[in-house]
């Protein structure tokens, strides 16, 4: 089936949650489409995920002609227990790089950084 992503097998360290508002963090003005091929989801799993964090105060969305802007609320605290008083801004604070930065680091090698 033509546009949907491969599943990803196994267990990752970052939720698809995550992933989504690390992708609305980069660019507000993100579609649904970029995020989902972006984060390997699906445009309704992506719909899902936004769904669920509008829903929780993590973010909201308003309507600029045909094009959804979303709001991040970097203050609001992670939901886990174990992660009590750490924000959004952290969260994202470790997610959120630029591309070159990203392309840098998996291109050093281990401890290139002496």
């Amino acid at each position: 089936m033509e546009g949907v992503p491969e599943p990803h097998s196994g267990w990752t360290f970052v939720t698809n949650h995550a992933r989504v508002l690390a992708a609305v963090a980069d660019d507000p003005n993100v579609r649904i489409r970029d995020i989902a091929a972006h984060c390997r989801l699906t445009e309704r799993a992506v719909q899902r995920i936004i769904s669920d964090l509008e829903q929780d105060g993590y973010l909201s969305r308003t309507r600029e002609g045909r094009t959804n802007v979303y709001s991040i609320v970097p203050g609001k605290v992670l939901r886990h227990p174990a992660e009590a008083g750490l924000s959004v801004a952290s969260l994202l604070s470790l997610l959120v790089q630029d591309e070159a930065d990203r392309g840098k680091q998996v291109a050093e090698p281990e401890g290139a950084h002496a």
